[in-house]
């Protein structure tokens, strides 16, 4: 994996605009490593795929982390001040794509897979969080046996399930991040999922709309292309800028 340049993250913004969510995170990792195939990329699990965009947005943007959340008792907003390392999670041990893990239970032993972008894509169009699950669940526990027989997924217990949904989490702790946050104005503590996907994204749409300023200042002011303007440093293009404004 490689750091984006300027003209590299304005074209990934292009690319990604008007796709979901999952899709725009295969846009900025395919654009990122050229040399693993987008397949491979795919298949990674969600906490390694995860974990290499938040290292992709701490090269483009820096290690601090400036957002926003809104308290669910009082409504007011506050801001989260946080640090790259603040949100990486690291698993037990590490593992390859499609790795295979069993867990025994209550005389049940699952053999499953972790969660990957090719899921959250077939799963994109489904009805509720109630058939999104079931889906999931059908693609990523591969074999259930009972007492050494074969056992048919709908018979597993959900007692059972929640093992190994918990086992998962366990193994891909990046896949789900959770902040602990309390309200300054009530009080309220409460517990938020951090989405990399979604804040990242969320940057680059502010950073495009400010870079495309400059380039506009820039290329008017000099007659600049837009690829000379964008293969200049932040701080030597600030320093034009402020040229402009004298």
């Amino acid at each position: 994996m490689r750091a984006l340049s300027a003209s590299e993250l304005l074209g990934v913004w292009e690319r990604g605009r008007g796709l979901p969510s999952v899709q725009r995170a295969m846009v900025l990792l395919d654009s990122a490593c050229p040399e693993i195939s987008s397949d491979s990329l795919a298949r990674l699990s969600i906490g390694q795929r995860d974990g290499f965009l938040l290292t992709l947005r701490e090269w483009a943007l820096g290690p601090h982390l400036v957002g926003m959340a809104t308290c669910p008792e009082c409504g007011d907003r506050l801001e989260l001040n946080l640090d790259v390392a603040d949100v990486r999670a690291t698993p037990e041990n590490e593992h390859e794509p499609d790795e295979e893990f069993s867990i025994a239970v209550s005389d049940y032993e699952v053999q499953f897979r972790l969660i990957n972008t090719q899921d959250l894509v077939a799963i994109f169009d489904g009805k509720d969080a109630v058939f999104a699950r079931h889906m999931l669940l059908n693609r990523c526990i591969l074999a259930v046996h009972y007492r050494g027989e074969e056992c048919p997924l709908d018979r597993l217990p959900l007692s059972v399930v929640n093992e190994v949904l918990e086992r998962m989490e366990l193994l891909d702790p990046q896949a789900d991040v959770q902040l602990a946050l309390s309200c300054p104005s009530c009080g309220h503590q409460w517990e938020a999922a951090f989405d990399i996907v979604s804040f990242f994204w969320t940057e680059i749409e502010s950073w495009v709309r400010r870079i495309l300023h400059e380039v506009h200042t820039l290329a008017r002011a000099y007659g600049w292309r837009e690829s000379d303007i964008l293969a200049m440093s932040p701080h030597r293009r600030q320093l034009y800028l402020e040229l402009v404004d004298e």
